[in-house]
């Protein structure tokens, strides 16, 4: 029934209009990338004992990510980034652990899990670049030109 109504589709659309309605893939439309592909690029960064966390409940705290973290290892620093205003969290923060080992557990034992009742997602987070060297733009924030 679908691959009629789309065949009824294409043939009334304009020329132009036709390979949008083509059951072939057509290259010129890109697709978002699939699950699979973005665990794959997660999985890429560089291991080291600073984790980023993500998906965060406004009302996680600072102890509260500290406390569900050190359970796999023992956390030398846990941090919720906050908003300066209103000081409910941003939806994310960094857990560092003393040790390699300690990171890839809590990784494994935190990704996917519930944290104050939302999902939440631990990786590797990726080093700071040095200071004076933008990783985005190729000028800094609010400079004169």
């Amino acid at each position: 029934m679908a691959m009629a109504l789309r065949t009824a589709a294409a043939a009334a659309a304009p020329r132009g209009m036709r390979r949008l309605f083509s059951t072939t893939s057509n290259p010129a439309i890109n697709f978002p990338p699939s699950a699979a592909t973005a665990t794959q690029q997660r999985e890429t960064r560089e291991p080291s004992t600073n984790l980023f966390v993500s998906g965060l409940s406004k009302r996680t705290t600072t102890e509260k990510l500290h406390e569900a973290f050190s359970q796999f290892g023992e956390v030398v620093n846990a941090r919720v980034v906050t908003d300066r205003q209103s000081g409910y969290s941003k939806g994310f923060g960094f857990v560092k652990y003393a040790t390699l080992e300690g990171a890839e557990k809590g990784i494994k034992g935190m990704d996917g899990q519930f944290l104050d009742g939302w999902v939440i997602f631990a990786e590797y987070a990726r080093p700071r670049p040095p200071p004076g060297q933008y990783e985005n733009n190729s000028s800094p924030p609010y400079s004169r030109q």
